[in-house]
């Protein structure tokens, strides 16, 4: 895959303690996993309804995927489906934007119409 940019979503609070830090960790799950779940573009959506079920907020983090360099690895997840993970800290500096998502009027969540 040679996708520019990849998405993260994570636990606000997470997120901004690692602004402060300069470098992102993961959660407990990317820990335990060994490397940082993000998703292309075209997987928002489907991340979303598989992991944030009775989730109210999270932030989705647009990330510089040619600044994380040989750490970005493709690999088959969900249904088979390339994925990509970080392996090893997710220095913020390679962040180009963070949105704070919220459930819309109907339960479901809206995506930035920038993306």
């Amino acid at each position: 895959m040679t996708d520019d940019v990849i998405y993260r979503f994570a636990d606000p609070a997470v997120l901004g303690a690692a602004a402060l830090s300069g470098s992102y960790e993961g959660e407990a799950h990317d820990q335990a996993d060994g490397f940082i779940h993000c998703s292309a573009r075209h997987q928002l959506e489907g991340t979303l309804a598989a992991h944030f079920e009775g989730v109210e907020r999270v932030a989705l983090a647009v990330i510089d995927a040619k600044a994380l360099g040989g750490s970005l690895k493709w690999e088959k997840s969900r249904g088979g489906e390339l994925f990509p993970h970080i392996y090893g800290a997710l220095p913020f500096a390679a962040i180009m934007s963070v949105h704070i998502l919220r459930r819309d009027d109907t339960g479901g969540w809206r995506l930035p119409e920038e993306l």
